[in-house]
């Protein structure tokens, strides 16, 4: 993977570029420092990645990646106020080390940041560009709304839970990729089935991540397993055990909710998912994802070896062990 490797050098030298030690320092400095925490960098990649895959300079498409990534530091400084996160990537969150108001206003600034960044591009291709991040835009917005919904909600199903994982994660993922594409004037065919392989794969990523919060080897995955069944979040796994479940098995899942032992809550969560083989249930769901991916991936009307970067990370994001 060394060209991800190179990849993830262009965009964190061109992260620490940003004008962010402008003044009011108050406004600048938490951007500064949330910006610089580093993280896998995996959105900027993909669309210098979409860029290089129809023959474009990387470097071209720097400026869209910086917005995405951009973009995508915007919501998590949000969602981390409304989730009342006091750590993200192991340091403390915008608005516990500075406060509510200062993480709004500097995620708000960071959205502009985005938008000046994406307007970087040839004159013909602005109104595409700006067309795709708008929707997506809203679009994870959405998710992200349907998300806090279903925390007041116990009737949430499987579908509803792929919709909303598909709004929240892998659109982004889609438009990183497509936006690449229409900075290198891709054909508009090959902009869906580039996009179609970034939502595909993000959905496949997001159930690989239910996965692991709780089957993970606890030495590698860096925080809590079992993190989600203490949280009683409504996870692809816990919605395929309710689908798979008797009612009796519903309400020992119910019971467990507000056991105070967590250890044990933990356990016993676990045990029953894998009598229900739930595990084994979820894997198929993102293997479906995963096929899909490839299939759109395959359609593009470009080499297979050009595409070769591309099924490397795939199978890098998929055979994922933390």
């Amino acid at each position: 993977m060394k060209e991800l490797e190179s990849y993830t050098r262009l965009i964190e030298d061109a992260i620490q570029q940003l004008p962010f030690d402008a003044e009011p320092s108050g406004l600048y400095d938490p951007l500064k420092y949330f910006m610089r925490l580093g993280g896998k960098r995996i959105r900027p990649v993909l669309t210098l990645m979409g860029a290089q895959l129809f023959g474009a300079d990387v470097k071209d498409a720097l400026p869209q990646a910086i917005a995405i990534e951009t973009f995508h530091n915007f919501t998590l400084i949000h969602d981390d106020i409304m989730d009342e996160a006091p750590l993200r990537r192991s340091q403390p969150t915008v608005h516990e080390k500075w406060n509510v108001n200062t993480g709004i206003l500097s995620g708000d600034v960071l959205l502009i940041k985005a938008y000046q960044l994406l307007g970087d591009i040839a004159p013909e291709l602005l109104g595409d560009a700006f067309k795709l991040f708008n929707e997506t835009a809203v679009e994870v917005c959405e998710g992200q709304q349907m998300d806090m919904d279903f925390e007041q909600r116990s009737d949430v199903s499987v579908a509803e839970y792929l919709e909303m994982i598909r709004l929240k994660t892998s659109v982004l993922l889609g438009c990183a990729l497509e936006i690449g594409a229409i900075v290198a004037r891709a054909p508009k065919e090959d902009r869906a089935y580039i996009y179609n392989f970034g939502q595909h794969i993000g959905v496949a990523f997001q159930i690989q991540d239910d996965i692991l919060d709780l089957y993970a080897d606890p030495d590698k995955f860096g925080k809590q397993v079992g993190g989600d069944v203490i949280a009683n979040k409504k996870t692809l796994l816990y919605l395929t055990a309710l689908t798979q479940s008797t009612s009796e098995q519903r309400e020992i899942l119910k019971q467990l909710e507000n056991a105070s032992d967590l250890e044990m809550k933990v356990r016993r969560t676990k045990e029953l998912f894998d009598h229900l083989n739930v595990r084994e249930l979820c894997e198929e769901r993102m293997q479906e994802h995963y096929n899909l991916a490839m299939d759109s991936l395959d359609r593009i009307s470009v080499n297979n070896q050009v595409k070769e970067g591309l099924v490397q990370l795939a199978n890098y994001l998929m055979n994922r062990d933390v």
